[in-house]
């Protein structure tokens, strides 16, 4: 394998195991708030992850289980996260796991402009689909900061 395919699979694999724990954590979040808006954002997190799988399968990537694996596992564990609570559910996980998966858009957008970048010299990349995926991206990051600043403030500035 050449240096640019075997960086490419890295980078790939590395984005595939953070969208496998964006899924994980996206879905509890979801399940946890009875939300419209979190769980339409799960399923849309879930149809980047496939869409990620699909261009995989496009370049001819082929998927690193252990870092799949590891982004599973990380999700699992950061919900072992001290909260100020040993027994309940504290507001201000939400705000943390809100943050956490604001972040993870952010790097998922980043890739996906990577991936347009490539498009532009290699044909097996779909441009078009690449921007539905970026213009999907910045919904999200425009839905998660919204639920973001009402979480802060029911957790830092109208605490019941």
């Amino acid at each position: 394998m050449d240096t640019f395919r075997h960086e490419l699979a890295i980078y790939l694999n590395d984005h595939l195991a953070g969208a496998t724990g964006g899924v994980e954590l996206a879905r509890r979040i979801a399940d946890e708030h009875e939300d419209t808006d979190l769980t339409g954002l799960a399923c849309d997190i879930e149809a980047d992850r496939d869409s990620l799988l699909r261009i995989m399968g496009a370049l001819g990537v082929q998927q690193d289980h252990i870092k799949v694996a590891g982004g599973w596992l990380g999700e699992k564990l950061g919900r072992l996260k001290l909260n100020g609570r040993l027994f309940s559910r504290s507001p201000l996980s939400y705000v943390i796991e809100l943050e956490a998966m604001r972040l993870g858009v952010d790097g998922k957008a980043a890739g996906w402009q990577t991936l347009r970048r490539l498009a532009e010299h290699d044909d097996r990349l779909d441009r078009t689909h690449l921007d539905e995926l970026l213009a999907r991206a910045r919904s999200q990051q425009e839905t998660l900061e919204r639920l973001r600043v009402d979480a802060t403030a029911t957790v830092f500035v109208n605490p019941g």
